[in-house]
């Protein structure tokens, strides 16, 4: 999901509730903070000596430990009021991917993307989910991808002309 989107999203539904599903059926806690957002770009490499550049934004969020009985969630007319307040500071590219960056005890930390979102008469659910990593250099690497799925090494171990 686009920056863009989200943020229209958020504008949309501002009398509603915004929770995170950052795995089936498990939500960040209503205790969550929007403690961080980060304007990132990525000026890559891959194994196989193709380069890449894009942007992200990555919103951290953070599950206080003083409001862990909290039960009403931040409503999007609140995290709208704090995006729209760090982009008049940092300007967000819009057109960047939206991602969370969220752990708990239970969950690794990791940045998830926005998979899909439901909608009910009282919450914007933003359905998250884990990226799998992958080898961009498929092709010239002569990975098929029947041998990804099953590929018990990278796709570049050393002899396969690749790195």
């Amino acid at each position: 999901m686009k920056t863009s989107e989200f943020l229209s999203l958020l504008k949309q539904h501002q009398d509603k509730s915004l929770l995170f599903e950052y795995t089936k059926d498990k939500l960040v806690g209503a205790n969550y903070h929007i403690t961080e957002v980060k304007n990132i770009t990525i000026d890559s490499v891959d194994c196989g000596a193709g380069t890449d550049f894009w942007k992200e934004t990555i919103v951290q969020l953070w599950e206080s430990p003083k409001e862990k009985d909290k039960t009403e969630f931040m409503s999007a007319y609140k995290a709208l009021g704090i995006l729209n307040k760090v982009d008049r500071m940092k300007p967000m590219d819009r057109e960047a991917e939206i991602k969370f960056e969220y752990s708990n005890s239970d969950f690794h930390t990791a940045q998830l993307f926005v998979d899909d979102f439901s909608l009910d008469n009282n919450s914007l659910v933003m359905k998250l989910s884990v990226e799998k990593t992958d080898c961009k250099a498929k092709e010239t690497c002569g990975v098929v991808e029947a041998e990804v799925s099953e590929a018990k090494e990278p796709c570049c171990t050393p002899g396969s002309g690749c790195c």
